[in-house]
């Protein structure tokens, strides 16, 4: 079977002789259909994020096919179509008892503490598969997990409609990060030194933050490409008694002036992914009533035998990259996003807003 493996720091390989999974009573076999990329991955190729060995199956945001299911497992069935959420806490610690999942010390993260998911087909727990309709494009169906991520930052933010929004980095997690804040109602402002980018937040429909006069704050601000540097100049952004919200993550550390926190009285928080089983299932909810395309987002597909291109080719575009697997010699449904058009939805009240400008180094890694 083959899957996508990382053999050592930055050299990623496709190999053809992984053994096929074994399916417990409680779990499913997904034949995989589509893995996106996002800087965790990239974090683990590159050799920032250490996982348990070498060799190492790679990637976590995955959507196919049900092949088999364990003997338990009465709700899923062959040939159902399924995207995988890739984080499985236990269930049974006191953050998971309230909740709060994302917290879990014993979750388990495919990809990061397990192999991964960009494999010709993987066994999953059930109860972290969920069903997607067949019309769905393969596009949305890979944007779902990071989708998430990007509602829960936006809810976290406390954002009220009509409020701008300032979305600090535009790589795949800010563009959705700024799809959610249209979604909510507010107006998503970014700010991004990469021309590419930023050229491709302003098609999508998000505004240019340079625009604006400097000295504007804004009410809420989402930090989403992990560079110390940029967080710090995303605290200057908030507006007193406004929220920064922390997506992106780096272990290099950021100054923070407790001076300004204090006099702002802003409030700084910490988005680590989403909570089981609240969010997936709001946000299929969501694309699935609404008509949302997050794989607007997507701007290269790759082969699954073209992976090692796709991982060096990822940190460099603009969009977010997937790597499609074939399926019986068919191929990938053609993606509402993999070309211009289609943009967030505009609200037309003048917004609270904030300043321009901003210089940072390139995503550092998004959490998964």
């Amino acid at each position: 079977m083959k899957a996508a493996v990382l053999l050592a720091p930055d050299d990623v390989a496709v190999v053809d002789d992984l053994p096929e999974p074994s399916c417990g009573p409680r779990d499913v076999v997904v034949a995989v259909h589509g893995v996106g990329l996002c800087g965790s991955d990239l974090a683990v190729v590159s050799g920032r994020r250490r996982v348990p060995a070498l060799p190492w199956v790679l990637g976590h945001e995955a959507f196919g096919v049900v092949v088999a299911t364990g003997d338990e497992v009465a709700d899923r069935f062959p040939g159902q179509r399924v995207v995988i959420e890739p984080n499985y806490p236990c269930l049974r610690c006191a953050a998971c008892r309230t909740g709060a999942t994302a917290g879990c010390h014993h979750r388990r993260a495919a990809g990061i503490t397990e192999p991964g998911l960009l494999a010709e087909r993987v066994a999953v727990p059930a109860r972290f598969t969920w069903p997607v309709p067949e019309s769905w494009d393969d596009a949305d169906a890979v944007c779902v997990e990071p989708f998430t991520v990007a509602l829960n930052a936006v809810r976290m933010s406390g954002l009220a409609r009509g409020d701008g929004c300032l979305v600090v980095g535009a790589g795949s997690q800010g563009l959705l990060v700024s799809m959610a804040v249209a979604h909510a109602g507010g107006v998503p402002y970014i700010v991004e030194p990469h021309e590419g980018r930023r050229a491709l937040a302003l098609e999508l429909g998000a505004r240019d933050a340079a625009a604006l006069a400097a000295g504007t704050a804004f009410p809420a601000v989402i930090e989403t490409s992990g560079a110390p540097e940029a967080f710090e100049e995303a605290l200057g952004r908030a507006a007193p008694g406004g929220s920064l919200i922390a997506v992106g993550q780096s272990p290099r550390p950021a100054r923070l002036s407790t001076f300004t926190l204090v006099q702002r009285r802003l409030t700084v928080r910490g988005c680590l992914i989403y909570d089981h089983p609240a969010d997936f299932r709001r946000t299929i909810a969501l694309l699935d009533e609404h008509g949302l395309h997050p794989g607007r987002v997507l701007r290269e597909r790759f082969d699954l035998d073209e992976a090692p291109k796709a991982f060096a080719r990822s940190a460099e575009i603009a969009g977010k990259t997937w790597i499609s697997v074939a399926r019986g010699g068919t191929t990938p449904r053609t993606p509402r996003a993999g070309s211009a058009g289609g943009g967030f939805p505009r609200t037309e009240e003048t917004p609270r807003t904030g300043s321009a400008g901003g210089s940072f180094p390139r995503t550092e890694e998004t959490p998964s």
